[in-house]
């Protein structure tokens, strides 16, 4: 059972996409100007469980499960991963929000989901008003710029990315093992409430969720850099306001200059580092609230 927002309504909406009918999961609440939250690996829309009701006396909040995450429909990978590109994945979410008569909106999204964010920022740009991202680099200066450092703290990255079923058997010998070791070495499993625990549980421990997840990285590491080297080839950079925060104790800002790699591919870029680890939203779902309403109003 997906973890509900105190005063949210929770939807399906099945949208048409090149891998047939997908249904994206969401929770709506609130009313004002739309903004999109989109979670990370290897959890769901649960992440915004402090966020998004506070939120959503400003905005008109929907947090929603990627495709292959959560409740959302999780079909098997194509051999060229395109099913999980984040091209396809930012295609959903705009289907979603134009199904919900959206048009234009605020996007906020946090690892994985700020890597569908930018996707989606960088080919709708005239539905994405403002962007804010949580703790990443764009995905091709991370890989363009790995290091000893970010291979071993990242290892996961280079684990994923192995052809079908090398991680997904490995992962399903003992899903709460993997899920507790890759999630505990960012932060501790400590700030993450069992309810959400026992969600992020679930995801890791269903085969077709852990295939998608899989495939998301494959994509990452395949598929998505050819898009992105594709906007480079022709300079192509966003034009709406970019804000990035990433944590302090995090390995994003030990291996990385996120300010000055986003600057590479967007016009307007501000952001800081804030203290804390990897998951911002659960760490410090306050100053996240403080940063959105600031940014996004």
């Amino acid at each position: 059972m997906a973890v509900a927002f105190p005063g949210f309504e929770q939807k399906k909406i099945t949208i048409e996409s090149d891998d047939g009918p997908i249904d994206i999961a969401c929770q709506v609440g609130g009313t004002g100007p739309a903004l999109l939250l989109l979670h990370g690996f290897p959890q769901t829309k649960a992440i915004w469980h402090q966020v998004a009701p506070a939120l959503a006396h400003h905005f008109t909040v929907i947090a929603s499960d990627l495709r292959g995450y959560g409740e959302s429909s999780k079909p098997h990978g194509k051999s060229d991963h395109s099913t999980y590109s984040k091209r396809s994945m930012a295609v959903d979410q705009l289907a979603l929000m134009k199904a919900l008569g959206h048009d234009q909106f605020f996007l906020l999204g946090h690892d994985r989901g700020g890597r569908v964010s930018h996707r989606l920022a960088a080919d709708y740009p005239e539905s994405v008003l403002r962007l804010m991202v949580l703790d990443i680099s764009p995905t091709l200066s991370m890989y363009e710029q790995t290091s000893m450092d970010f291979a071993k703290g990242y290892w996961h990255w280079f684990f994923l990315i192995q052809p079908e079923p090398i991680p997904e058997t490995l992962i399903g010998a003992n899903p709460e093992f993997w899920l507790k070791n890759h999630m505990g070495r960012h932060a501790g499993t400590g700030i993450f409430a069992a309810d959400r625990w026992s969600e992020y549980l679930a995801g890791a421990s269903n085969p077709q969720s852990m295939h998608a997840m899989c495939e998301d990285y494959r994509a990452a590491a395949t598929i998505d850099l050819i898009h992105d080297r594709a906007d480079r080839a022709v300079n192509k950079q966003l034009e709406m306001p970019l804000r990035v925060l990433w944590g302090e104790h995090g390995l994003v800002n030990k291996c990385f200059k996120p300010l000055e790699d986003w600057q590479k591919v967007a016009k307007i870029v501000s952001g800081k580092t804030v203290p804390c680890g990897h998951y911002i939203p659960e760490e410090l779902p306050e100053l996240v609230i403080e940063e959105a309403r600031g940014f996004f109003n």
